[in-house]
């Protein structure tokens, strides 16, 4: 695992040392960020279910302003605080120590607004029609915000997704990239 690009390109990153954590992989990595290269300098970023906090610090490599770092689980705030810290971004980034539904409401409480969202939750659990519910319900992205989901490919994302509109989405093996912008509609 590692930086694939930007100010600390090629910077390896503290990995998990068991398979409770599953990192995306640099190949998945590596395509999702072609595809919103430009979208990424100078943004707010949100990393829910971040695990090792791959995603989050390859945007704070190319340029984003700042990353919320969203995880429950203590092995993997360990990591993301280990890999932030060996990077010099602990003061570009936050880490919610929390469910993925409580930070969204936190977050919302405490007025945030993201410009990129990143959704890598575990496979086959639901949870990325629970997490697309709350983020409607408590919105914390903007008009033009861009959502990416990594999901496995027999768990398909709905033609229609109340709030967002699917503008992208790549298969990389069995894993989808789903790529969706802001609507600002409610259907």
């Amino acid at each position: 695992m590692r930086i694939i690009s930007g100010k600390f390109k090629g910077q390896r990153l503290i990995g998990p040392k068991n398979e409770a954590i599953r990192p995306t992989s640099d190949r998945i990595k590596e395509s999702l960020f072609n595809i919103i290269q430009n979208e990424v300098r100078e943004k707010k970023v949100l990393d829910l279910f971040a695990g090792t906090g791959n995603l989050g610090i390859e945007a704070l490599s190319r340029g984003a302003k700042k990353v919320f770092f969203v995880e429950k689980g203590r092995r993997g705030i360990r990591i993301i605080q280990r890999n932030l810290t060996q990077c010099g971004m602990a003061g570009q980034s936050e880490i919610i120590h929390k469910d993925v539904s409580r930070a969204i409401g936190i977050l919302q409480n405490r007025g945030e607004s993201f410009d990129i969202i990143f959704i890598d939750p575990p496979y086959g659990k639901g949870l990325i029609q629970k997490t697309l519910q709350k983020l409607n319900t408590q919105r914390i992205h903007k008009e033009d915000s861009i959502l990416v989901i990594q999901h496995d490919r027999r768990e398909p994302l709905s033609e229609k997704i109340e709030g967002w509109k699917l503008i992208n989405q790549r298969r990389i093996g069995d894993t989808l990239l789903s790529f969706l912008r802001a609507s600002g509609e409610k259907k």
